[in-house]
């Protein structure tokens, strides 16, 4: 059986993503893919009243490349953007195919920023 090309996958279907830190680095432009999660239980439907309105605390699915590790990168000093949203880092796993990473899933939140 032939391996399948997920970078290929990523590139053709998927969105481009970063990844920013808050010293000014980032990562180079990169495909993958970053979907919203739909919920049966309500209890993750609800969202919050701040002090600058309503956050929604929408959760998000992201499947991307093994070279771009979001295991190992530290989201209280960066974030995950894509079409000029920007998103936090709940937990993130790689996933192993034959002893190899194969890709990095994760689940994300979008960031609410004050203007």
């Amino acid at each position: 059986m032939k391996d399948f090309d997920l970078d290929a996958l990523f590139k053709k279907f998927g969105r481009e993503i970063l990844l920013k830190k808050d010293d000014g680095w980032s990562s180079p432009i990169f495909h993958g893919f970053i979907q919203p999660l739909r919920y049966k239980n309500k209890i993750y439907l609800d969202g919050v009243y701040t002090v600058i309105g309503f956050d929604n605390q929408g959760k998000y699915l992201y499947i991307g490349p093994a070279e771009h590790d979001l295991t190992a990168f530290d989201s209280m000093n960066g974030h995950i953007e894509s079409d000029g949203v920007k998103y936090t880092i709940d937990r993130a796993e790689k996933v192993y195919y034959k002893d190899k990473p194969s890709y990095i899933w994760a689940i994300i939140r979008e960031i609410t920023e004050v203007d």
